[in-house]
């Protein structure tokens, strides 16, 4: 059962997706920001990481690029919904610091799985 790893300071958002993710029979950890996110990238080595860019504190760009620095072999999904910055193209950004995909918000549930399955099989 592959180990995925959800970073989004949205509760809902990450108890949503984690729903989402285990009803499809993965096993999910929820990280509340860039900066819980990492311990729990570092102390469980997940299968993928689905990040958000948004967040306070710690990014997700900055997530993407430490993770990519220490683990280069690791799949990122990266996702937004703009937030306030709506013209900026920051899943374009997160591929080139290292995601494997990028997700925008709001996330459709099919869609979601079927990248999801796409990553850990690529």
């Amino acid at each position: 059962m592959p180990n995925i790893l959800v970073i989004d300071d949205n509760a809902s958002v990450r108890k949503a997706i984690t729903l989402m993710l285990e009803s499809d029979g993965h096993s999910v950890i929820g990280a509340k920001d860039g900066a819980d996110g990492m311990r729990a990238f570092l102390d469980a080595t997940p299968d993928l990481v689905i990040c958000d860019i948004i967040m306070p504190d710690k990014d997700g760009i900055e997530i993407i690029r430490e993770m990519h620095r220490t683990r280069p072999d690791v799949k990122i999904m990266a996702m937004t919904g703009g937030g306030r910055f709506p013209n900026l193209d920051f899943l374009k950004m997160a591929r080139a610091f290292g995601a494997t995909d990028a997700l925008s918000k709001p996330i459709d549930p099919d869609e979601l799985v079927a990248r999801v399955d796409a990553c850990l099989a690529g």
